[in-house]
């Protein structure tokens, strides 16, 4: 039963990987073309908040699979 539980927990290392993909591709974009900076800041947050989200979502799961 723990075992699936870890298993659930790995699901939040995407997410990670995904913020900091995205965090350099968002510093190179206004690195390029800092007048686009408010309209890339406001797609990088919103791409962050839907990653991280996912992470939440696994870390619910694992503890629902440790607890039923």
């Amino acid at each position: 039963m723990e075992n699936l539980g870890a298993l659930a927990a790995l699901g939040v290392i995407g997410p990670g990987i995904g913020i900091g993909i995205l965090g350099g591709l968002a510093a190179a974009a206004i690195g390029r073309n800092p007048d686009a900076t408010p309209q890339i800041r406001a797609q990088f947050i919103l791409g962050a908040a839907f990653a991280e989200g996912l992470g939440v979502l696994a870390i619910v799961v694992a503890i629902l699979a440790i607890v039923l």
